[in-house]
């Protein structure tokens, strides 16, 4: 994936380079630059001090030792003051030296701590806006993969007002949704969030009242064998002549008649699409978050049937409408339903016409869903 998430500890990823939150003297720190120095072991600082002082803003390239990494890119961020002192820009510089740095030693993916959010002080949701502003420009130009990696979830602190714009869309959908799909019915509109929930929890003390009850039923007596039926089934006013008489007649259309009613498969829909856009095929697929390998595999291959997650990845970068997005994601045999947080969080933002596949990765990441994109199947 050009683009991925994770939690998890820096020092154990097999990637080319990982980036350091350094100091800018040749001393080890705390938080990720203890770390990390300590897994590469006592040879890290002392090419580290080969080095010397590292301006704010600027990167350095050591060998990664004993790590995994081939590299370590040691990367001095800004201290927060209080936002009016170019804070956000030198942060932003760093990142770019960063990414700069493993361009320039040929790096196929490259990991990020969220840089200046620990002891600098930088407010998470501004450090976060900054990274995913970074890495975003430079894949535009570059094939790389980046790995944003975050210890646990306090290191990672999505926009208050967009959290809580989400969550109030998932409340809403997902609770309407289980009313109906798992309880049979739904409110009339009026219940808040919270009557939902609690009506939520009534009916499924209830649910499970009447499964005990008909065990005790089964227990008590056999169940009767059920009738049968004939089915009369008409065709549809609508279907073609040959279907409508084949209903009628008994006859069934033969297999070349089936497939000659069947819609133009996802690739060729996804390849119409762009070229409906003008837009060139990278800048689509990495508008998408999908590397060029897996696009190709798609391009070649008319009957290639993606995931979800990269279906709807090509539909936010085409920028379809709900609709849309529900039409060309039904062509890999996919839907969007209110019975799944990962497909409401996706339509939240295609209803708002945000459009922007990072920002959404950064909700479903913070949700605890899988993120749109990849370069797998």
């Amino acid at each position: 994936m050009p683009f991925e998430i994770i939690r998890g500890d820096i020092t154990e990823l097999k990637v080319d380079a990982i980036v350091n939150a350094a100091n800018p003297k040749p001393v080890v720190g705390w938080g990720v630059d203890a770390g990390i120095h300590q897994k590469a072991g006592p040879k890290l600082l002392a090419a580290r001090e080969k080095i010397g002082v590292i301006p704010v803003g600027q990167a350095a390239v050591t060998p990664g030792f004993d790590l995994p990494s081939k590299y370590v890119i040691h990367a001095v961020g800004p201290v927060w003051v209080d936002g009016t002192h170019g804070e956000t820009a030198l942060l932003r510089q760093t990142y770019d030296s960063a990414l700069a740095a493993a361009a320039k030693k040929k790096c196929k993916s490259v990991a990020f701590p969220l840089l200046s959010s620990g002891n600098y002080g930088f407010p998470k949701d501004v450090a976060l806006q900054t990274a995913v502003a970074a890495f975003s420009a430079f894949l535009m130009d570059h094939d790389i993969s980046i790995t944003l990696a975050v210890f646990d979830k306090a290191a990672f602190d999505l926009s208050g007002k967009l959290f809580a714009s989400v969550r109030s869309y998932i409340d809403e959908h997902y609770i309407q949704s289980k009313l109906w799909d798992e309880y049979g019915g739904a409110s009339d509109g009026t219940l808040t969030v919270e009557e939902g929930k609690l009506l939520l929890r009534q009916m499924e003390r209830q649910r499970q009242l009447r499964a005990k009850r008909t065990e005790d039923l089964f227990d008590a007596a056999p169940m009767a064998a059920p009738p049968t039926y004939q089915a009369n089934i008409l065709p549809s006013a609508s279907a073609p002549a040959h279907v409508q008489n084949a209903k009628l007649t008994g006859a069934q259309p033969s297999l070349e008649e089936l497939l000659k009613q069947t819609d133009a498969s996802f690739s060729e829909t996804l390849l119409k699409l762009i070229d409906r856009t003008g837009k060139k095929d990278s800048d689509i697929y990495k508008k998408a978050n999908i590397d060029r390998k897996l696009f190709s595999k798609i391009h070649n291959n008319p009957s290639y049937k993606p995931t979800k997650p990269t279906a709807l990845a090509f539909a936010i970068a085409l920028e379809l409408n709900l609709e849309e997005t529900k039409d060309f994601i039904g062509r890999a045999g996919f839907a969007l339903t209110h019975s799944s947080k990962f497909d409401i969080i996706v339509e939240y933002f295609i209803v708002n016409r945000n459009y922007d596949v990072f920002a959404i990765n950064e909700a479903l990441f913070a949700f605890d869903q899988p993120l749109i994109g990849g370069n797998a199947a």
